[in-house]
């Protein structure tokens, strides 16, 4: 009896998918839900596994290939599995859970049993944050990790090389290596050009004094981190200094769909996220419905999702505003591009020491600048900088967002 492998449904306005990475070979033997491939969409990777327990008899399609849903891309013939096998099923089935494709690759190029991991996601099942962290805490000289199939691909050293040994190198040795967009960095290109076609964007810039969020986080952050098993960042605070500033200034919260502008009386706020596939924006939605842990614990619960591959079409899908956070990798300054059809953008940077003049006096401040931008088409220039000024206010004064005045 043989059982035909089909693509899934895929997300609504979604046409088809890439066929990223086969984890089994034709002639292998498969457990029911084991993952047999890798479909890379736009925005998600989605895991195809497989229905049953078998001998993956055949592969119709090979990686690269473009699939739309329910196309046949493999076959599954069901024998009865020697003892051998079933107690390799059984083994597998009752000692592991289904890895993510990352952690898969970890633990291949590792060389690691993850048997002696303590997984800390759903059901115990490992994350690639446990398996870093295993490595790390062992110590073994510099572990090799493994990017995911669907990293977009980056020029090698070897590639740019020239040739080893006493062999005489060209003048015009000038080597170039052509790697193919992955769909996700495609998209990605795809709405940056058109959001600076399409929109007047203009960018406003302000700082803010960080001394006062630092001071109450720093006091609090251990009874925060006891009390709700999550941590407090800085990440919280900006998107309830944000909300603040959107009520005031609901045009910053709207869209523009032709000739109409469209007032949303919700705060789905997008966070703006880089992963090894690219930059995707998980958005929290009823943002202002949530109190500081809730917001916490959704960002870690989206970071955890994101490292694993397991964002799904719904999490990244809508928003009414986004905040991207450079200062992570060191940004001083950057101009942040619009993602739409939104209408603004909120861009976060590095906290560094500076002078600043306070009553006549030259004191060290935590400094971080703050970018704004916006469609000029709707948000005129005096409610950005309004916008941004609200925003320091509440962050320089955190009890306008503890007390809500």
């Amino acid at each position: 009896m043989s059982i035909e492998i089909l693509v899934p449904s895929l997300p609504e306005s979604v046409a088809d998918a890439t066929l990223s990475t086969w984890h089994k070979q034709a002639g292998d033997f498969v457990i029911k839900d084991e993952n047999l491939v890798d479909l890379e969409t736009d925005k998600i990777v989605l895991e195809v596994p497989a229905p049953a327990s078998g001998i993956l008899s055949e592969i119709f399609q090979q990686e690269g290939a473009i699939v739309t849903s329910g196309k046949i891309i493999a076959k599954i013939e069901i024998k009865e599995a020697s003892d051998t096998e079933n107690t390799l099923s059984n083994e597998v089935s009752s000692e592991t859970t289904p890895h993510s494709p990352a952690v898969r690759r970890l633990i291949q190029e590792t060389n690691i049993n993850p048997q002696d991991i303590l997984g800390s996601g759903k059901k115990g099942r490992l994350t690639k944050a446990d398996v870093l962290d295993y490595i790390e805490k062992s110590q073994k000289p510099e572990p090799v990790v493994a990017p995911q199939q669907t990293v977009q691909p980056t020029v090698t050293a070897d590639a740019i090389k020239p040739p080893p040994g006493n062999a005489k190198v060209s003048a015009h040795f000038r080597p170039e290596q052509r790697v193919p967009m992955t769909r996700l960095r495609a998209k990605v290109a795809e709405r940056l050009l058109q959001a600076q076609q399409n929109a007047a964007m203009l960018t406003t810039f302000n700082e803010v004094n960080m001394q006062s969020v630092i001071d109450l986080r720093n006091q609090y952050k251990d009874r925060f981190l006891e009390k709700h098993n999550v941590k407090l960042g800085f990440m919280s605070f900006f998107i309830k200094a944000s909300i603040e500033a959107l009520k005031k200034y609901p045009a910053i919260n709207a869209s523009i769909d032709d000739n109409d502008i469209i007032y949303h009386g919700y705060y789905d706020m997008g966070i703006a996220v880089s992963t090894p596939r690219g930059l995707i924006v998980p958005v929290l939605r009823d943002a202002d419905q949530l109190d500081f842990a809730g917001i916490e614990q959704s960002i870690f619960e989206y970071g955890n999702k994101a490292r694993d591959g397991h964002l799904s079409y719904e999490d990244l899908t809508g928003g009414t505003f986004t905040i991207t956070n450079g200062g992570i990798f060191g940004s001083m300054l950057s101009t942040p591009i619009l993602n739409p059809p939104q209408c603004a953008i909120l861009g976060m940077h590095a906290i560094k020491e500076r002078a600043v003049v306070e009553n006549g006096e030259i004191i060290i401040r935590p400094i971080m600048y703050l970018a704004l931008s916006y469609d000029h088409r709707l948000v005129d220039g005096k409610e950005a900088v309004q916008f941004l000024m609200t925003i320091k206010e509440c962050l320089e004064a955190p009890a306008h967002l503890l007390l809500n005045i």
